[in-house]
């Protein structure tokens, strides 16, 4: 915010020029302190502590505003936040280190005859499927006297019914899709 500083007329008869500044005057308030290294250094461990504090909360904690937190954040710590991202598994790391010796064991057989390697290969993959068939908001209209509150409709649970369904398929496409009985785990029986 600019502060205006008073006109001021030139000394020559006839020449009213006005000059105005447009510098920053001293202004009573808060100084502008707050960005410290001590302050930046106690945002950062507040936000390596809890990944997904709020710069609010961070603001609340340490006393100073929530733009002040938000520009230490963005511009002296160059930090943003972000969404996290779906991914279909967690793998641990014993399961990493299997899946990269079966990659290898699969490029070695490739290297022994690339010819014969896709027409003895066969993939599997398993995916849940949901009986859930919800109803759009045309459907679900419904004829009401004026005056009377408008219909309910809960909604249902995707995962209410749901099927395992197990695919295997090879250079020339689907072999096989199994669908897992009901109350029936899989193990290496069912395999």
């Amino acid at each position: 915010m600019h502060h205006r500083t008073p006109p001021s007329k030139t000394g020559w008869p006839g020449l009213n020029v006005v000059i105005f500044s447009t510098c920053d005057a001293p202004r009573p308030g808060r100084t502008k302190t707050v960005t410290t290294p001590e302050i930046i250094d106690q945002i950062h461990e507040l936000i390596l502590e809890d990944h997904r504090i709020s710069a609010k909360s961070v603001a609340e904690q340490l006393g100073i505003s929530r733009e002040r937190v938000g520009s230490i954040i963005h511009q002296d710590l160059d930090m943003r936040k972000l969404s996290a991202k779906w991914v279909p598994k967690c793998l641990s790391a014993e399961q990493k280190r299997r899946r990269c010796q079966s990659s290898e064991q699969l490029l070695e057989f490739f290297r022994r005859d690339p010819n014969d390697f896709l027409p003895r290969l066969v993939t599997m993959d398993e995916t849940w499927l949901y009986r859930y068939d919800p109803e759009t908001k045309q459907q679900l209209m419904a004829w009401r006297h004026n005056g009377s509150s408008s219909p309910k409709q809960f909604r249902v649970q995707k995962s209410a019914e749901k099927v395992l369904a197990s695919i295997f398929w090879d250079q020339d496409g689907i072999l096989l899709i199994d669908y897992l009985p009901k109350d029936q785990t899989i193990n290496a029986e069912y395999y």
